[in-house]
């Protein structure tokens, strides 16, 4: 698979500690994987219109942005497990 998942997660953030967990379930998915750190704000307002975090953008046909945590589990669970 050619997709490539860009991760924005926060410490000290329950939903994305949520996140954490599933990928931890899913350790081999982790090397497509680019967790991100504090200099993307700016990414996450062009590409959502907030810095909220945790967002997931997936790369497969396009740039896919899931900003929910629910989300990002659900998609991450149905993709890759």
């Amino acid at each position: 698979m050619d997709e490539k998942l860009i991760l924005y997660l926060r410490d000290y953030c329950g939903y994305c500690a949520m996140v954490q967990d599933v990928i931890s379930e899913l350790q081999w998915m982790l090397k497509n994987a680019i967790l991100g750190e504090r200099l993307w704000q700016n990414e996450l307002i062009a590409g959502q219109g907030s810095a909220t975090a945790p967002v997931c953008v997936a790369t497969a046909q396009g740039d896919s942005w899931l900003p929910e945590s629910d989300t990002i589990i659900r998609y991450l669970i149905q993709t890759y497990d």
